[in-house]
């Protein structure tokens, strides 16, 4: 006779909320046991972490977005602005964990002076932010959301379109500077990637609000994770007759490489639209810019692996509006809901697709004797680094 273990007795829901049950027991000794920080509080020393999310500044005002990020509550007992104790209003007295307000601080600033405004919390703790050339933020209307839209139209469509001109050369190039442009090609989405990740990881420096650096990393898991799956549900609906699968068809790896520029492209349109939110007219109108004469080579990346194909204008005016296009919204956003942990996970998308991509054009560079990386390649890599490095100087000097 067989014996039954006592596990196949239970019901099947028992054996789910099992060991969910014991885990409530263990918090719960935990807590009884007068565990510390969780049953005596009285001891211990407040934690205030309260970073500033946004500064605008409004005739005779200086208004403030601020957010606790620690685990304890906090009061604003005074605004110290220069040196001078300034008179201010606030939308809740006390500000709880992971909640946001807007403080209005009364204040005669003088455009293009600096200033310091230093927040006093009820227990003599000290919140900075740095106004280095104070400068009025612009009226947010219809021309001004209509002029992010612009600026989008400016940084991510028309420099992908003119990428586009390259469409004849590649045409008229051999099999061995195919190989070559397309390792260019994964030398530019490289770099993106390790920027994004980069812009992303200093959004939330020093912060630990919505898990800190960790929204980047979740982001490009995210990302990586999605394209995989639409090239996965691709390759099972272009199998061969044999029941195995195609390589990657060059258009749906064009529209991935449009997909992961274009998430890309999400951030820099944030980065814009917050530069032009604070009053920074000059340093938006650099980044525009830098970003536009940046962004012309994507063009080239979205192109190359379609040599061999016959493409219709149509065709390549969605490309250029997939890969283009998030840069509109990303101005939109961050002109006006801009929140640095959105904006870290944003710069996440775009490097976990953009990698993505860079690793699925990788098998497309080997050459007659099999070999990936060829001096060819590997050099045509190193520039496409190197080119996206130099015009990424025109965006941060």
């Amino acid at each position: 006779m067989t014996e039954v273990a006592p596990s196949d007795r239970m019901p099947r829901w028992l054996l789910g909320v099992g060991p969910l049950i014991l885990i409530a027991i263990v918090i719960g000794l935990f807590a009884i046991l007068k565990a510390p920080g969780i049953s005596d509080t009285s001891d211990r020393v407040p934690e205030e972490v309260v970073t500033v999310e946004k500064i605008t500044l409004k005739p005779e005002q200086i208004i403030l977005t601020v957010r606790n990020e620690g685990a304890d509550p906090v009061t604003i007992a005074q605004v110290n602005v220069s040196d001078y104790f300034a008179q201010f209003t606030q939308g809740r007295e006390t500000l709880k964990p992971l909640r946001s307000d807007t403080i209005t601080i009364e204040y005669p600033w003088v455009k293009g002076d600096p200033y310091t405004v230093d927040l006093i919390t009820s227990t003599g703790g000290k919140i900075a932010a740095d106004i280095q050339a104070a400068a009025p933020g612009p009226e947010k209307g219809a021309s001004f959301f209509g002029l992010m839209a612009l600026l989008g139209i400016y940084v991510g469509v028309i420099p992908i379109a003119l990428g586009f001109l390259w469409m004849p050369f590649i045409r008229r190039s051999s099999r061995r500077w195919l190989r070559g442009l397309m390792a260019f090609t994964v030398g530019l989405l490289a770099f993106l990637a390790l920027d994004a990740t980069l812009e992303g990881l200093d959004l939330v420096a020093g912060t630990s609000a919505f898990g800190g650096s960790i929204v980047v990393l979740i982001g490009a898991f995210v990302a990586y994770l999605a394209l995989e799956g639409v090239e996965g549900y691709v390759r099972t609906r272009t199998k061969n007759p044999d029941g195995t699968a195609q390589a990657l068809p060059p258009a749906t790896l064009a529209l991935l490489i449009s997909i992961g520029i274009g998430l890309h492209n999400l951030g820099e349109g944030l980065a814009i639209g917050s530069a032009y939110a604070v009053g920074s007219l000059a340093l938006g109108a650099f980044l525009v810019v830098g970003f536009a004469i940046h962004n012309t080579t994507e063009g080239l990346a979205i192109v190359s692996p379609l040599a061999s194909e016959r493409v219709r204008p149509a065709r390549l005016a969605l490309l250029g509006l997939i890969a283009g296009g998030p840069a509109i919204l990303g101005a939109l956003i961050g002109s006006t809901v801009y929140q640095p942990a959105l904006a870290a996970f944003l710069f996440g998308l775009g490097a976990g697709a953009v990698a993505q991509v860079a690793i699925k054009i990788l098998p497309m560079l080997k050459d007659g004797e099999g070999r990936t990386l060829s001096p060819l390649t590997a050099g045509a890599m190193v520039a496409g680094v190197a080119f996206m490095f130099a015009t990424g100087l025109l965006v941060t000097l």
